[in-house]
């Protein structure tokens, strides 16, 4: 009896002993089972925001060499469109020009206090040949006086009835990019060479920004200035909602009617309807009205 009890238990404890071991086996088995599955997922989520950053990034890259373009402000919301040109689009034949979907231009005259696009004055008469309502701008430079080049300007550019208000073009070139003027000292000759500008021509001049120059001098300091503000990238109302009189849009444009060195043209559109646009006209065109002081309306 006490060894068919031994033996009985000797037998039951081995029978146990067994049945959890086999237990224990699959227990780690799914346990290892289930770690690489873990170890999977996560690779292959890792591996999709890698592949989506990849993506970003590229996306991104074309963006900025302008292989890839998502600005397209369509005609519904801003129907009054045109264009800005210099000697860099050579000779333009502005009867053609004029029928390119556009409703206004403004012409480089001058840069700094001595320097004349060279195709100014052609382009000034001849674009006077056509319906377009036109404009031409000063591209500012942080080495002279600010009345200097507003003197220079005058000097070039006729006061003519009907013409829309100067453009100053302020934006960063050569090493100014890395070494920016002194904020105080040149908003004081931009101001300047607005005040000289409007007193000989009788309406507010309209300031052009690249997003940079803009946050760095322009904000908050000249607001009662039209803004034309250059972004190529990505609409300006993503951060100043109605802050802008004109947006540049587009360096990469290709129309017909002009054959210089420079086969691009770039594109601008009015922020506002047509009739928006006629009450634009009313109060940043020159009038025949006389010169008046700073500050008079």
């Amino acid at each position: 009896m006490r060894q068919f009890i031994r033996l009985s238990g000797y037998t039951e404890g081995r029978f146990d002993g067994g049945v959890r071991g086999k237990v224990k086996a699959y227990e780690e088995t799914d346990l290892r089972r289930c770690k690489v599955v873990q170890r999977m997922k996560k690779r292959i989520w890792i591996g999709a925001v890698l592949f989506l950053l990849l993506d970003f990034i590229i996306f991104g890259i074309l963006i900025y060499q302008k292989k890839i373009t998502i600005n397209h402000p369509s005609e519904a919301d801003y129907p009054v469109r045109g264009v800005d040109v210099s000697y860099y689009q050579g000779q333009i034949d502005w009867q053609v020009l004029a029928e390119e979907n556009i409703d206004f231009a403004f012409i480089k005259a001058t840069e700094g206090s001595s320097h004349i696009d060279t195709k100014f004055r052609e382009n000034w008469e001849n674009s006077g040949e056509t319906n377009l309502k036109r404009g031409a701008y000063h591209f500012f430079s942080f080495e002279s006086r600010g009345k200097a080049q507003a003197e220079h300007f005058i000097s070039v550019v006729p006061r003519e009835v009907g013409m829309l208000s100067p453009v100053v073009d302020i934006e960063f070139y050569g090493d100014r990019f890395y070494s920016r003027p002194d904020v105080e000292e040149t908003r004081k000759q931009l101001q300047d060479l607005l005040d000289t500008l409007e007193a000989h021509y009788g309406t507010k001049p309209i300031i052009y920004a690249t997003e940079s120059s803009y946050s760095t001098y322009i904000r908050g300091n000249f607001d009662e200035y039209p803004l034309w503000i250059r972004n190529v990238y990505f609409s300006p109302n993503l951060g100043m909602p109605g802050k802008w009189t004109f947006w540049q849009y587009d360096s990469e444009a290709v129309l017909a009617g002009y054959s210089g060195e420079e086969e691009h043209i770039d594109l601008n559109v009015f922020y506002g309807s047509e009739e928006e646009w006629d009450e634009f006209l009313r109060e940043y065109t020159v009038s025949e009205y006389e010169e008046r002081s700073v500050g008079d309306r």
